[in-house]
């Protein structure tokens, strides 16, 4: 029984529990949902961005940004957790249509956070394309 527990505890703490993180599923749900207004290669000059008011960000610099990639921001700005998306932002909020299939998550600080299986992918697409 122990080991059992100690089992579940260590997928619980594991990046992602019983999975990895999908970066080619990310850069997909990118693609559909992000490129429009971040671009395709996610520098921020999407086809939408002349006619947004407050211009996209580069996604390419976040670790540089932010010494260090900001996992838990970069979540709950998808998700519409971050104080500022759910009280008003040019960025989308996506919690409800990413929503289901939670899958645990580690911040930069290795403090689990519960996300849906979509915005994990997303997060490994935005890893990868730091520079």
């Amino acid at each position: 029984m122990k080991f059992a527990c100690s089992v579940m505890a260590l997928a619980l703490l594991s990046p992602v529990a019983g999975m990895a993180q999908d970066a080619q599923i990310g850069a997909a749900l990118y693609k559909q949902h992000c490129a429009v207004c971040h671009g395709i290669e996610a520098r921020g000059k999407g086809p939408l961005a002349p006619a947004l008011l407050l211009q996209p960000p580069s996604l390419r610099d976040l670790s540089t940004r932010y010494d260090g990639f900001p996992t838990r921001r970069v979540v709950m700005r998808i998700d519409g957790s971050d104080p500022l998306v759910s009280h008003g932002s040019p960025m989308p909020v996506y919690g409800e249509f990413f929503a289901g299939d939670d899958t645990v998550l580690k911040t930069e600080s290795g403090q689990p956070v519960m996300t849906s299986r979509a915005i994990v992918d997303l997060v490994a697409y935005l890893r990868e394309v730091q520079e």
